[in-house]
């Protein structure tokens, strides 16, 4: 066999091993991953990772992307490239820590094909790029037993919660929907509940029926909702509950709540520290003298969540304040109290408040840590995360009797406040596994109900009343979730709702807020706990900031310029307006000179622009070519390191093994 047939069998051996190499090296590579993101873009959050491992049926995830129908559009649609292959890894990471549940898809649809035609009965949103291509990039998410949960469209604004919404896809398709919404309010925020015939019957009769509040209307067009009335002995088949203006709850009421939460209930709660939505009764007010108290607390069992709201305390904000007129004839001025919360109060970290505008809240209350919690010892893992706040400057502020709040003064109420330092919170988040506030139990009384104690008095039936103690959790078992508001009447007619000749239109996101909230609660804790991601669009931090400082510069000397041509106009007005007759040719010859010498400044500054803008291109410049080389000598260089260390390593054995054998 001659030397060059020995040769091409060598060449033909070491590619097929090349080539060998590299596929064994991608299929057992999959799991071998680093994520080097500053912010780990690519590492699944471990609520996430729970959801995965709680996967008890196959599922088959579709991602459809118009690829070839993105390479016709214009620069906008191929923004979505890149974004589109962010969204894949994404889901290839949820793929290999499904352990085999995931059956992961990634379609094209082409135009009059099966796979447009099922892009279109899913739901997904439609671009046309041209007459024929569609623009497609959409989730489908598939069970076994027919569940489909879809992702229409993947927005870019909606990338920070990238993770949230797939995870929600796949916890909610394989979970019960949870659908029942129970409301305990001492408010009549259900209405009255009365049949068609027993309405009329009540217009008859000169009554109108108390209708509904909207935002339960609204919830009733999505949930199962039941009323839990303010005197309950247990809390149950309700999956999210809605306590609304807890005002003077018994205790027994405050146990069940209490037990409730303990056992993983979802439960939203809505104080006020004042509720304009609780008018006093006048006829009460007259016979005791005082009207009623428009408060209400559930401190009880905020104290051991680790927070409390101060009674007759009060969140307010300059800048946040807004015009209101409280008397007829009276001109609008600006009420501490009345709120107009913007974009910078909502936290950007969950998806309750982060596409939040505007809400306005009316007299909210103030919600503090409670420091001598054993929750601030470390001794309770609980998480707080704030929702609602006021800026920077916002600060409490307090009234000694909620008497002035009757008919408030803006002018005076505006006094008792002083800018602060720190925002104010006005709405949390809190998880973790909570502590019963009655470790005792509590005891109520039983009335023996037999026919013979019918027939007896008052008294004698007091003999026969005992005291039970009724026990239960002393501490959750697993994750609760409790969301809280300081206010009530951010989600009553009064101030979420306008209306109109058409009916009532919401204003601005203040019933937006209440719904996100009630939707974030339905998933798992497993999702709750799903944090914000960070942005997969990594900037050029070192060139963004060559740029702006060539820009500081240049914007500097266009200062400069503008205001010496300034002086040089002012000046020769102001040789025009003292030219006297007869001076014309002086004064033309004067004018002629003067723009001479400003045209040649001018150059002479537009040339020294040219310069700076020319020294920001080199730099930019200058630190591209750093970066290619770097890029393109690192891998030789590391080689050659490898290859010197090496070389240093024989050499020393070999010297070792020479010395060894002379020796011997």
């Amino acid at each position: 066999m001659s030397k060059m047939i020995k040769m091409i069998i060598g060449v033909i051996l070491v590619l097929v091993i090349m080539f060998c190499s590299i596929n064994v090296c991608q299929d057992f590579g999959k799991s071998l991953k680093l994520d080097l993101t500053n912010q780990k873009l690519y590492t699944l959050s471990g609520g996430t990772r729970a959801i995965l491992g709680k996967l008890h049926q196959p599922i088959t995830v579709k991602l459809f992307y118009a690829e070839t129908a993105a390479l016709k559009g214009p620069d906008q649609i191929r923004f979505f490239n890149n974004y589109y292959e962010y969204v894949k890894s994404l889901l290839e990471e949820y793929v290999s820590l499904a352990n085999g549940m995931i059956h992961f898809q990634v379609i094209d649809p082409r135009p009059y094909s099966e796979s447009e035609e099922n892009a279109l009965q899913y739901g997904l949103k439609k671009f046309s790029i041209t007459e024929e291509e569609n623009f497609f990039f959409g989730l489908v998410v598939q069970t076994q037993f027919g569940v489909e949960k879809v992702i229409p469209f993947f927005s870019p604004d909606r990338q920070n919660f990238l993770e949230y919404d797939i995870s929600y896809l796949i916890d909610t398709a394989i979970t019960r929907q949870k659908s029942k919404i129970g409301i305990l309010s001492s408010l009549p925020v259900m209405g009255d509940d009365v049949s068609g015939y027993m309405a009329q019957m009540m217009r008859m009769q000169g009554q109108q029926p108390t209708p509904s509040w909207t935002f339960v209307t609204q919830l009733q067009k999505q949930y199962e909702v039941k009323e839990i009335p303010t005197e309950v002995d247990e809390i149950q088949d309700v999956d999210i509950l809605l306590v609304i203006h807890p005002k003077d709850l018994p205790e027994k009421t405050l146990f069940a709540i209490d037990q409730f939460v303990l056992k993983g209930g979802r439960t939203i709660v809505c104080v006020d520290p004042h509720c304009f939505a609780d008018p006093p009764d006048q006829k009460a007010a007259m016979l005791s003298g005082t009207p009623p108290p428009q408060n209400s607390d559930l401190n009880r069992l905020f104290r051991t969540w680790g927070v409390e709201m101060p009674a007759n305390t009060f969140a307010g904000d300059r800048s946040l304040a807004l015009n209101a007129t409280l008397m007829p004839n009276q001109r609008p001025a600006k009420l501490i109290g009345f709120l107009n919360l913007t974009q910078q109060c909502f936290s950007p970290d969950t998806v309750i408040t982060a596409e939040l505008n505007q809400i306005r809240l009316l007299f909210p209350g103030v919600l503090k840590n409670v420091e001598d919690s054993e929750v601030t010892k470390g001794e309770r893992k609980i998480e707080r995360r704030i929702l609602l706040s006021t800026t920077s400057k916002g600060n409490s502020w307090s009234v000694s009797s909620p008497y002035e709040l009757l008919v408030p003064d803006p002018q005076q109420l505006m006094k008792k406040f002083i800018d602060g330092n720190e925002p104010v919170i006005m709405g949390s988040l809190i998880t973790g596994k909570f502590k019963s506030s009655f470790p005792d139990g509590i005891e109520v009384e039983i009335v023996e109900d037999n026919e013979e104690s019918s027939d007896k008095s008052e008294e004698e039936n007091k003999e026969k009343r005992k005291t039970e103690k009724i026990t239960g959790l002393t501490e959750a078992k697993e994750e609760c979730v409790v969301v809280i508001f300081t206010d009530v009447d951010f989600i009553s007619d009064l101030v979420a709702y306008q209306d109109t000749f058409l009916g009532k239109i919401i204003v601005g996101d203040n019933s937006a807020l209440l719904l996100n909230t009630i939707d974030d609660l339905r998933g798992s804790s497993d999702l709750i706990s799903i944090r914000s991601r960070g942005s997969y669009q990594r900037p050029f931090v070192v060139v963004d900031e060559i740029e702006k400082q060539a820009e500081r510069e240049t914007s500097e000397e266009e200062d400069k310029i503008n205001a010496e041509i300034a002086g040089f106009q002012n000046e020769l007005s102001s040789i025009i307006s003292s030219a006297k007759e007869g001076e014309e040719e002086i004064i033309g010859s004067t004018i002629l000179q003067k723009k001479k010498t400003i045209e040649l400044k001018i150059h002479k500054a537009q040339r020294e622009l040219r310069h700076v803008k020319m020294k920001r291109r080199e730099r930019i410049e200058n630190l591209g070519n750093l970066l290619r080389n770097f890029n393109m000598l690192m891998t030789p260089a590391i080689i050659l390191i490898i290859a010197i260390v090496l070389g240093v390593r024989r050499s020393v054995r070999k010297r070792h093994y020479i010395s060894h054998a002379s020796d011997s």
